[in-house]
């Protein structure tokens, strides 16, 4: 018998979660839960590439030369 460690989920759990989601949402509600949870997922993925995106600028910004920043006196 294996033994699983506390909060790791076995095969088995998983195809009795599966089971208790089809009983109580039905067949023809699976796939708009599915496709809400696409949609979710692309979106968490679009705002953590723009924060990246924001860091990489600020980051540039930084390393930019001070020199090239200041005003030129003549």
């Amino acid at each position: 018998m294996l033994a699983y460690p506390l909060g790791v989920i076995g095969p088995w759990q998983v195809v009795i979660i599966a089971l208790v989601i089809l009983l109580l949402f039905g067949g023809k509600k699976i796939p708009e839960l599915m496709k809400g949870l696409g949609k979710g997922v692309k979106s968490f993925k679009e705002g953590m590439n723009e924060i990246e995106e924001q860091i990489n600028q600020a980051d540039e910004t930084l390393k930019k030369d001070p020199k090239d920043d200041a005003p030129k006196q003549q």
